[in-house]
């Protein structure tokens, strides 16, 4: 089949609210409770001992990079309600909850599907600017410690300002640097309100955004950059895929990424025998516990990157 994605049911939303699916009611309202815990937090602070704030601050960075890789990932692809203006709400919701502005998210993964994890080439650029090769030797993927907490000091507003300016418009590029302020008001607020609070609260926020980057990481360690149908890896852990919302179809994600979150499951189906004979890694624990994986190699199959005239690097 020359098009699988063809083959899956057309989703046609009969609610008044949502663009796609009814289902999609689920991520956006945990969006929302996402950024209600912040304040809970805030509240339960001065009332509860450190010992006891400690797993609910971890609780807040897991939620970041479960937000980053799910419901902001999946709005980002497939916009969850008709209203512009809702989606515009929503899109502030996610920039106050994740403590970064998802016009500026959407920007960043935008970049990175245009390249797919690419190798940097001659001048050591990548198309993808968060590619795992980007800073790394050889052709080889960077170590996964300095990615995980060195991306997130690596990104540049400014250059990601300048290409939704360029792709989407002043608007769009204006509506970024609004949400920033937002959610920088926002910490500001928590700050002056309990300084105590701030200072507990920024390591788990900043540690959040890492784990993103672990997430992100092991989505694309032992994939192939010039393969299509293999650019991610893929895990099917189940527990994961329900509260994930099918992250871990990520080989299939990257092969179409317009697919519905819903519909990730079916379009695997058709097209598993394609991606089988394409070697798409697949791993057995979720993709932020990928070093876990009992066949991780410490070096994945080194694919050789092709020179612009089509030519084979070495």
């Amino acid at each position: 089949m020359s098009n699988p994605a063809a083959a899956l049911p057309r989703l046609e939303s009969k609610s008044w609210l949502f663009a796609w699916s009814a289902w999609d009611v689920v991520p956006a309202l945990c969006g929302i409770l996402h950024l209600l815990y912040i304040p809970l937090l805030f509240w339960l602070f001065p009332r509860l001992p450190l010992w006891a704030m400690l797993p609910l601050g971890l609780i807040y960075s897991i939620a970041v990079t479960w937000n980053l890789n799910s419901i902001a990932h999946n709005f980002i692809h497939n916009p969850y309600f008709r209203s512009p203006l809702l989606n515009r709400v929503f899109s502030l919701v996610q920039s106050l909850s994740m403590g970064a502005s998802q016009i500026f998210i959407e920007q960043n993964h935008l970049q990175h599907h245009k390249g797919n994890a690419d190798y940097p080439d001659e001048q050591g650029k990548t198309d993808d600017w968060v590619s795992i090769y980007k800073h790394g030797h050889e052709h080889e993927a960077e170590n996964p410690w300095g990615y995980i907490f060195l991306s997130f000091f690596r990104e540049d507003p400014k250059k990601t300002f300048v290409e939704i300016r360029r792709r989407a418009g002043a608007f769009e590029a204006w509506w970024g640097v609004f949400e920033l302020a937002c959610f920088v008001a926002f910490f500001v607020l928590l700050g002056w309100m309990n300084w105590r609070f701030i200072l507990f609260f920024l390591p788990f926020w900043y540690f959040g955004h890492c784990l993103g980057y672990a997430n992100g990481y092991y989505m694309h360690f032992g994939a192939n950059p010039d393969v299509p149908i293999a650019w991610g890896v893929s895990t099917y852990n189940r527990w994961y895929n329900w509260l994930w919302f099918n992250n871990g179809y990520h080989a299939e994600h990257h092969f179409r990424p317009k697919i519905h979150w819903t519909q990730m499951k079916p379009y695997h189906d058709l097209i598993a025998d394609e991606q089988e004979a394409a070697g798409v890694r697949v791993i057995t624990p979720p993709h932020t516990l990928g070093f876990l994986d009992r066949n991780l190699p410490k070096h994945p199959p080194l694919f050789r990157p092709k020179a612009a005239d089509g030519s084979v690097a070495h």
